[in-house]
């Protein structure tokens, strides 16, 4: 039940990094690395508060990191 909360804050926080990407499209690719970063740091943070083992929470967020990315890649080919 834990891995499945992980995932669902993930997912959230992922969905957060594609609103804050969206609002930024004119900045440079350094600073969209530097949010990616950011994001990718929190959604690590939230796995080990909840989980509390390391090899859980990187399966877990890749897991949750690669689910996402595959639906975005599917809704900007859908929506373009």
């Amino acid at each position: 039940m834990k891995s499945y909360i992980v995932f669902l804050l993930q997912i959230m926080v992922w969905s957060g990094y594609t609103l804050a990407e969206w609002l930024s499209q004119h900045d440079r690719i350094i600073f969209k690395v530097v949010m990616f970063i950011v994001f990718f740091n929190i959604a690590i943070w939230i796995g080990k508060k909840i989980i509390q083992t390391n090899a859980k929470t990187a399966i877990i967020t890749f897991i949750s990191l690669s689910i996402y990315t595959i639906f975005h890649f599917i809704m900007n080919q859908w929506v373009n």
